[in-house]
């Protein structure tokens, strides 16, 4: 077999353990089975990313990238602050209705995470990363379009992410496309009200 410079055959073995694990789960996804995959041996996986926690750590950065591309591409460049959250989550909805499998695969993957020390970085990044992304795009709708947030932009996109993430492990679990449809319009109807002030909220004792 021919030689494969390493920057090429990474994104092909990230590719591969992608099309992998999304197909058979992230316990399936052992270096030997991801190798067999792509048709090379498992020690070009082990040369490639060191360790199996290396090649999920790869994963998840990509992952991560697609669905940070994903949200960006969605976003209005003229709309309203309220048009533009409505856009946001109906094209990240479309995304979990067209890929559940790469949906399912990032969940497994952060729950895999928990309780690997080795991929705790990896875990905090890809959090860290949307939720910078989301409240970015939360401060540009807000400014082009003159309105002030009743709430720090951060904590809006959190709010945001908090329900797209429910709304996606029910769908997954429990797919109700009508049911999807409503409360997808209710989420999205409660992070404008948050951001404007209208969403009165709730005093929860510390604990």
């Amino acid at each position: 077999m021919a030689h494969v410079p390493a920057a090429e055959r990474r994104p092909q073995l990230i590719k591969a353990a992608i099309d992998y694990m999304a197909r058979e789960g992230v316990a399936a996804g052992s270096t030997r089975a991801i190798a067999a995959e792509l048709g090379v041996a498992q020690a070009t996986v082990h040369y490639t990313f060191g360790t199996k926690e290396g090649l999920y750590r790869a994963v998840m950065e990509q992952l991560t990238q697609d669905l940070i591309a994903q949200v960006e591409r969605s976003a209005p460049a003229d709309a309203g602050f309220e048009e533009t959250a409505g856009a946001l989550a109906a094209a990240l909805w479309r995304t979990v209705r067209e890929q559940p499998a790469s949906h399912q695969l990032l969940t497994e993957l952060n729950v895999f995470a928990l309780r690997s020390p080795a991929l705790s970085e990896a875990l905090d990044s890809h959090y860290r990363r949307i939720t910078e992304v989301t409240a970015r795009l939360v401060t540009e709708a807000a400014e082009r379009t003159g309105q002030s947030l009743a709430q720090p932009a951060e904590t809006i996109a959190r709010f945001f992410l908090a329900g797209f993430d429910g709304l996606t492990t029910q769908h997954l679990s429990h797919p109700d496309e009508e049911a999807e449809h409503t409360c997808l319009q209710a989420f999205v109807s409660a992070v404008v009200a948050m951001a404007d002030g209208r969403l009165e909220l709730v005093s929860v004792p510390a604990v």
